[in-house]
């Protein structure tokens, strides 16, 4: 079997890992959406005690505050497959023999 045949995905170098990031990232965001808007319904329908809703208030204003750290995890995606795309250019590079001259 020879190499062209195994690879046929050419110039996608990690944009798969990127996407599956980047997939993963807004389910999560979702779900923490979901546990978000119901912890704050939740904190409305407590009442009778303060400790509870301080509770409830602290758990949901936390998760809420998850979704600030997507930013990062997106940067850090990104030089991930800014790695994979210069390895794999490296390697094109040093398989092609450029370097070498023939005299």
């Amino acid at each position: 079997m020879k190499y062209q045949q195994l690879n046929k995905e050419k110039g996608v170098a990690g944009l798969n890992v990127f996407l599956a990031l980047i997939t993963m990232l807004f389910m999560i965001g979702i779900i923490i959406m979901v546990f978000a808007i119901a912890g704050a319904r939740l904190s409305e329908s407590v009442n009778d005690t303060q400790t509870a809703q301080l509770v409830i208030n602290d758990t949901y204003t936390s998760l809420a505050d998850a979704t600030d750290w997507f930013p990062t995890f997106i940067v850090l995606g990104a030089l991930v497959v800014l790695i994979l795309l210069v390895v794999i250019i490296i390697n094109s590079i040093r398989g092609a023999q450029v370097g070498i001259g023939g005299a």
